[in-house]
């Protein structure tokens, strides 16, 4: 019998800072924060669309580079987006173009160092 996957349920990101991650996800991305069951440790989570993220506080994270682990966000228009984060006084913008297909990005970094791509495409 083939397993069959329904959904992508959530991401989870340990981080280091869970104030400095809260007020980028929550002030700063604008996501929704949900419920979180009482845990024995510290974290929170969002929603993006039908999925949720978990920040996880782990005090023990290394500052390691994260360039190699991202999760993209769909998004309406990047070129909004990225104005109206830079008016919330967001500016570490990491590249924002177009992808072979057609489809803009626009990468940035949280606080820990995860990459997020937000994407379009062309109207």
């Amino acid at each position: 019998m083939a397993i069959t996957i329904l959904e992508l349920n959530h991401v989870a990101l340990h981080v280091r800072d869970l104030t400095a991650s809260e007020h980028f996800y929550g002030n700063i991305l604008g996501l929704k924060k949900l419920p979180r069951p009482n845990f024995d440790f510290p974290g929170a989570w969002y929603a993006f669309g039908n999925q949720e993220l978990h920040l996880i506080y782990d005090n023990n994270l290394s500052s390691t580079d994260r360039h190699n682990h991202h999760f993209a966000l769909k998004v309406e228009d990047t070129y909004q987006v990225k104005e109206e984060l830079e008016a919330k006084g967001f500016s570490d913008f990491e590249s924002h173009g177009l992808r072979p297909d057609g489809a803009v990005q626009l990468f940035l970094k949280d606080p820990d160092g995860y990459r997020i791509e937000l994407t379009s495409l062309l109207s």
